[in-house]
């Protein structure tokens, strides 16, 4: 036959082809093949998903499988978005198949096609995470082993999620393909995660909860994000489709790709997806929601082996990578291949590399096999020796000028990535200013418009944060996630229970309760019912704060009834049933029934004013115990103040770690909270590793402290969990310079912002910039007014000029710090000063001293109270307690006076920090930096110096001990000459004359 016919013959063979094969294609979505999945049988069926055993006893592929009691289990758990078949698309990709081939036994979470299951749509991430762990203990129950657990994509989000929910109870390790873990440093194509979390915070959250993403619209974006390789692989197709041999290999992967691997997203569990891991990170800072448990992924004690795709462009590697930060008590290990999101599992490489790696890692963690040569552990930010990854990649197309024209490609991409990035972060930072002062500038105008009748109170701020998200979490607990409504209906049935006793409005009432939600709850219900929460001290007098408060009846919880009962008012019991060993009779509000009290004629929710008093504080003890009234206005500026000057958003979780009792508790923790919308975390406990093991928890990015609360943190051993720990601000007033030079140096990069503010009156300061340790910082904008103004230390008064007016203090210069009165409050409160700077201006004398700067930040150099009268004059305590708490072989110091004849001697206590050793010579540097009179006489070395129950150091019983004896301990006097000796007794004896 001639061969124009043979090719005219040849031709039309091939047209018939590929019309037959193309209508196959059409009609069917594909070419059928003979290949068969792998033999499987599904071992139990629930609500949310299938167990899936792969090559089960009595397969025809069973036979030659090594025995079951010697094989390592997997369990691997697919993505929301992708069939369970993933792990096993074909015969030649087929990741079940290879395991069992290398002596793994295989099962799968098939977690089906949502949108063909009933309520499928309405599935949560909280679903399929307790669905893994259900499937974890089936495949226990039915092996007798732990569990190696991997996921790929978002079924590796999972597959941390549920190791930290069980805390690594039964998972021998954990294996994740592409699976980030910090969304914060990236998102695909390599766009600036705050656009997703901008994007985010505007979405609402019905509009997100009813949005179900159907698997074609996944399909397409997965496919959008390599168009290039998109486009060729269905030319390819086309220009093959008369060969159906040659397609046939990869016919089932194509179909898959292409259609019948993608499944829609259900609408709830991308809204906690998008809440809790794009918009928040929690994946990374702690603090996600599974049901209504606190998870962190500083949980996961297991072993982990990450793969990371050196080109993903869906999973970046610094997402993947952020496990090692999120995981701190984990051992990590990495294995970097030259592949993108897909062929990490999927394809000629995953059957090479990926799958053999994995099986060779569970052989190693059972003790049979060496160490996988690509796989290298990680350690802090280091992933291994980059270049052995890069070894084990495969080398690209080309050869050597295939890589001199990629390195070549990879230098110009950097340079154009490294221009963008630039110009990212400039944008970014203006973004951050920008989002910031969007934040802050309303709060800040509406703590301005607050005026004495203005309604305001801590009641009204969370009905209105409960109005704007419901289903936030308003506060956690030990361990539990309490939402705004459920908190909302807690706090409306507390109130229907102060009705039904006969509590109204501006009514006193004594809440004795440790730390609690109960507490939290009773005292919101107070504010919402516009009557006055005393906060009585469970450590303090609790007869003598409710007699100053003019309480008239008490509300306790079941540990403190016993000491309410005693108190001779009438007393409730909320919260949990009492063990009444004593035989005393405390009605209980448990045991009223809300829905069966109306609501009197009179009852108007969240009634308080800015003006009227809302809280009662107490301080001191014994018979120096005073209580502090707290107006709606004075408890606002605290909670718009803090929210402000903390940035705080719904993104932070403040931690209270302080007795709500405290200041700190009720007027920074919970109000900045109540006024940002953030999270609320109350400790259950405070030590070291409980606060390590609750903040990372909790998610915390806020801590609160008062005075020296920190020392014990900052002292403490090192705790894995402190590891790129999640916080950023500690926030309180009072801590000493030297201990905040230490916290600031051990938890870098958080960094402390300090606060100073007057209890009852309205002067605040805040250190915002944190640039100058020790400073109190400036006015914060919306509070009272404040000058230094000089002060006659002997005599105890202002100095005033020839006109009578009292005399601002010079820059540098000591001085009183007086706060102005509002117009309309002068009647409130302690009686002010009238006509101190002009005629009818009215000013609150604190009691605190203070120097300003040149460049206008106020330091504190004592209280009224502490200052020292020596022969010589008064001294403050302040200057030299700095100069002194500088030295960085101190721990604590505290300065005081101690008697000598008719006056006093400035003497100095100190602790030192473990291991270290101070010398006179010490002494006497850091001395020089303060006046010659400020400088203390005696400075002593001591074990420990006590401090009161708000952690506060406390030198009384070191001041009643006096000048020790020189044999009493290591104690040096200040010669002369300004040098520092050892004390002797010739010296002693000449200093108590």
């Amino acid at each position: 036959m001639p061969s124009g016919a043979r090719s005219l013959l040849r031709l039309g063979a091939r047209l018939g082809s590929t019309a037959q094969n193309a209508l196959e294609v059409a009609r069917f979505g594909g070419l059928a093949t003979d290949e068969d999945a792998s033999p499987s049988e599904v071992v139990a069926r629930r609500r949310i998903y299938r167990l899936r055993h792969y090559f089960p006893s009595g397969s025809p592929s069973q036979a030659s499988a090594p025995e079951d009691d010697k094989r390592p289990v997997m369990l691997l758990v697919p993505p929301l978005m992708i069939t369970a078949e993933v792990y096993d698309i074909s015969s030649r990709v087929s990741a079940v198949a290879e395991l069992h081939r290398l002596g793994v036994d295989p099962w799968v979470v098939d977690f089906g096609a949502p949108e063909r299951e009933p309520g499928g749509l309405e599935r949560t991430v909280t679903d399929h995470v307790l669905a893994v762990s259900d499937a974890i203990d089936r495949v226990r129950a039915a092996t007798g082993r732990d569990v190696h657990l991997g996921g790929y994509s978002q079924g590796g989000m999972f597959v941390y999620q549920t190791a930290a929910y069980r805390r690594s109870r039964g998972i021998a390790s954990l294996v994740t393909f592409g699976s980030p873990a910090d969304t914060s440093v990236a998102l695909p194509f390599g766009l600036p995660s705050w656009l997703a979390t901008d994007a985010a915070e505007r979405v609402p959250d019905v509009l997100l909860r009813n949005f179900d993403v159907p698997g074609w619209v996944t399909r397409t974006g997965f496919q959008l994000l390599s168009p290039v390789k998109s486009v060729r692989s269905r030319v390819d197709f086309l220009f093959q489709l008369h060969d159906r041999e040659a397609l046939a290999p990869r016919e089932r992967q194509r179909q898959f790709l292409e259609r019948t691997g993608w499944v829609a997203w259900p609408g709830p569990a991308l809204n906690e997806f998008v809440r809790q891991f794009i918009q928040h990170n929690r994946m990374l800072t702690g603090g996600f929601v599974i049901g209504d448990r606190l998870v962190t992924l500083a949980d996961i004690t297991c072993p982990v082996l990450m793969f990371v795709g050196e080109v993903d462009e869906i999973a970046s590697p610094p997402m993947v990578r952020g496990i090692r930060r999120a995981a701190p008590r984990a051992e990590v290990y990495e294995v970097a291949l030259r592949a993108g999101h897909f062929g990490l599992v999927v394809g000629t490489l995953a059957m090479a590399q990926t799958w053999p790696t994995v099986a060779a890692w569970a052989r190693w963690r059972a003790g049979t096999a060496d160490l996988p040569s690509p796989v290298r552990r990680v350690d802090g930010e280091r992933s291994g020796d980059p270049e052995a990854g890069d070894a084990a990649s495969p080398a690209p197309p080309g050869g050597a000028a295939g890589y001199g024209f990629n390195l070549a490609l990879g230098i110009g991409t950097n340079t154009l990535r490294s221009a963008v990035r630039t110009a990212t972060r400039a944008v970014h930072g203006s973004r951050l200013l920008a989002h910031e002062a969007t934040q802050n500038l309303p709060r800040l105008a509406r703590l301005e418009r607050i005026q004495h009748d203005t309604r305001m109170s801590l009641g009204l701020l969370l009905d209105e944060q409960h109005d704007r998200a419901p289903d936030d979490v308003f506060f956690l607990y030990q361990g539990r996630a309490y939402t705004q409504d459920a908190a909302k209906k807690r706090i409306d049935a507390v109130v229907k229970g102060l009705i039904h006793i006969g509590v109204r409005q501006g009514d006193p009432v004594g809440v004795l309760m440790h730390t609690r939600p109960t507490a939290l709850a009773l005292v919101a219900a107070l504010s919402r019912l516009g009557a006055v929460a005393v906060l009585l001290r469970p450590d303090g007098d609790p007869g003598r704060e409710a007699a100053l408060a003019g309480v008239t009846r008490v509300i306790a919880d079941p540990d403190n009834a016993s000491a309410a009962a005693a108190l001779g008012l009438p007393v409730h019991l909320l919260g949990g049933v009492r063990k009444r060993r004593d035989g005393t009779d405390v009605p209980d509000m448990e045991a009223i029934d809300p829905d069966a009290v109306p609501l009197p004629a009179w009852y108007r929710p969240n009634p308080g004013r800015a003006g009227d008093a809302a809280f009662v504080l107490f301080a001191g003890d014994g018979e120096h115990t005073r209580a502090n009234r707290v107006t709606n206005r004075r408890w606002a500026l605290s909670a718009f103040g803090t929210a402000s000057s903390a940035a705080l958003s719904p993104a932070d979780t403040v931690f209270s770690i302080t007795p709500l009792q405290h200041p700190s508790a009720l007027m920074m923790s919970l109000g900045g909270a109540a006024a940002a919308g953030s999270r609320l975390a109350l400790a259950s406990a405070y030590d070291p590793e409980t606060f390590w093991d609750e903040a990372r928890r909790y998610g915390v990015t806020v801590a609160s402290y008062t005075w020296t609360l920190l020392r014990d943190l900052v002292n403490a051993p090192p705790d894995p969990a402190e590891l790129h720990h999640p916080v950023r601000l500690f926030i309180g007033s009072g801590m000493p310079r030297g201990l905040w030079r230490r916290v600031e140096e051990r938890f870098a990069p958080a960094r402390v912002l300090e606060f100073y503010a007057s209890t009852e009156g309205e002067a605040v300061l805040v250190n915002l910039s944190g640039k100058k340790p020790g400073s109190l910082g400036r006015p914060l904008p919306g509070s009272a007014d404040v000058r230094l103004a000089r002060y006659d230390l002997e005599d105890g008064r202002l100095v005033e000029g020839p006109d009578g007016f009292a005399v601002e203090s010079a820059p540098g210069e000591i001085g009183m710090l007086l706060a102005r009165v509002r117009p309309e409050t002068v009647q409130l409160g302690r009686r002010p000063l009238r006509g101190v700077f002009a005629p009818e201006d009215a000013w609150k004398v604190t009691g605190d001293l203070f120097r300003r700067d040149e460049g206008g930040d106020f330091w504190l150099v004592g209280r009224d109270a502490e200052l020292v009268r020596t022969a010589a004059g008064i001294v403050p305590p302040g200057p030299a307690r700095d100069a002194l708490g500088d030295l960085p072989q101190v721990d604590a110091v505290a300065v005081y006076g101690v008697p000598a004849g008719d006056s006093e001697l400035v003497a100095a206590a100190i602790t030192l920090c473990a291991g270290s050793e101070l010398k006179p010579v010490d002494l006497a540097e850091t001395l020089l930096r303060v006046e010659p009179e400020l400088r203390p006489a005696v400075v002593r070395i001591v074990a420990a110096i006590p401090v009161t129950p708000g952690h506060r150091l406390d030198p009384r019983a070191l001041r009643a001990e006096g000048v020790p004896e020189p044999d009493a301990g290591e104690t040096y006097y200040r010669d002369p000459a300004g040098a520092y000796r050892p004390l002797t007794a010739e010296a002693r004896n000449r200093l108590l004359r």
